[in-house]
């Protein structure tokens, strides 16, 4: 894989050069130095379900969480390009091989046609969502953690389909995004290949800025998968699709501080059992979840970081002991524009499971380094 990525890569610098186009190179990294403070001894027997906080205790480690390299070009006056690679080199990621060497892939590959009809550009290829677009560039911290749909993975990063997108109004403060795209909740995990089955994801937001301060955002979206047969009645099948609905509102002081709130509800149709331990029907499996986040500017190169995440990914009443909590506080250091330096710390907490039994909180704490090298 990571040869192929390189010959990508080199084609498009060789294309680039002999078209005499006038593109540009982009690129940045992230990385840390992480130490596993506390754990539950769970973890001893292998990480707690729906936990993203994980690793054993006093683990310590350095690590590369991302690393980005970018092309865009616009190739006429209309049409503009995306090549990205990625590569991460974070503790259980699949993107290091078995020799623990860390290889790349392709995170974005696409072509926008701009202005196709007024104010509305079209776009074609692997592409990213626009699920979390505006609440991840309000939070402006994703070099320490991904927003709560993307961390908990909710909805994919990236999708591959076409998009149409642009303002409702003239002057751009209102903009729709609706997208079609191959069907991640299947055959295919990660959306970035072709599908194989006849179902897709379906996808529409409404982003509004009403002034330079405030922003919001209205997503909905729907995952269609093939039905499942129903335990009610045998012989029959019902709906497995999912629903995704969600809501972000943030406020900016530039330069002095911001605020963030966003709350998602997932709802896959027929995917639940209504009691675990005798089930006689199938309902619908709600995953619910709540973010709170904002920076608050210290002075020019010194801001406080702060945030916390609600997740249940089982709402239903029969199904306790899987909901949790996340922390993450940091005090971001920037000695030059380019670079951030970043000490913080993760806390994740635990529901009691039914029988009573509590679980410790997980606690990492990092030193992490953000730098644009391009």
């Amino acid at each position: 894989m990571r040869q192929h990525a390189v010959v990508l890569l080199l084609i498009t610098v060789s294309c680039a050069i002999q078209s005499n186009a006038q593109g540009k190179f982009s690129g940045y990294m992230f990385g840390d130095y992480f130490y596993n403070v506390a754990r539950d001894s769970s973890f001893r027997r292998g990480n707690l379900p729906n936990s993203v906080v994980n690793g054993q205790r006093d683990l310590q480690a350095f690590q590369m969480r991302r690393i980005y390299f970018t092309y865009d070009n616009n190739i006429a006056e209309h049409f503009a390009t995306r090549f990205r690679i990625e590569a991460d080199g974070s503790a259980g990621s699949k993107d290091v091989d078995g020799n623990g060497k860390i290889t790349v892939f392709v995170k974005d590959a696409y072509l926008v046609w701009k202005d196709i009809f007024a104010q509305s550009n079209l776009v074609f290829g692997l592409q990213p969502t626009s699920a979390f677009e505006m609440s991840e560039g309000a939070w402006g911290y994703r070099s320490l953690e991904k927003t709560i749909m993307d961390l908990r993975g909710i909805i994919p990063s990236r999708e591959l389909g076409i998009t149409l997108k642009g303002n409702l109004v003239e002057s751009g403060t209102v903009n729709y995004w609706v997208s079609i795209a191959n069907n991640t909740g299947t055959s295919n995990p990660n959306g970035t290949v072709a599908d194989v089955d006849k179902f897709k994801w379906y996808s529409i937001s409404l982003q509004v800025k009403p002034t330079n301060r405030i922003q919001a955002s209205i997503y909905g979206s729907y995952l269609a998968r093939p039905d499942v047969n129903d335990i009610a009645n045998p012989g029959s099948t019902v709906s497995n699709g999912t629903i995704t609905g969600a809501v972000f509102i943030g406020y900016n002081e530039e330069e002095r501080y911001s605020i963030g709130a966003e709350g998602f509800l997932a709802s896959r149709a027929n995917a639940n059992p209504d009691n675990p331990s005798l089930p006689r029907s199938l309902k619908s499996l709600n995953a619910l979840g709540l973010t709170v986040f904002g920076t608050l500017n210290i002075s020019s190169d010194v801001t406080l970081v702060g945030r916390y995440d609600y997740f249940d990914p089982n709402a239903n009443a029969n199904f306790n002991g899987d909901m949790r909590n996340f922390f993450l506080a940091g005090l971001a250091f920037k000695p030059d524009k380019s670079v951030t330096i970043t000490p913080n710390v993760e806390i994740e907490t635990y529901e009691k499971i039914p029988n009573g039994h509590s679980f410790d909180a997980s606690v990492t704490g990092r030193l992490t380094f953000y730098f644009v090298f391009l």
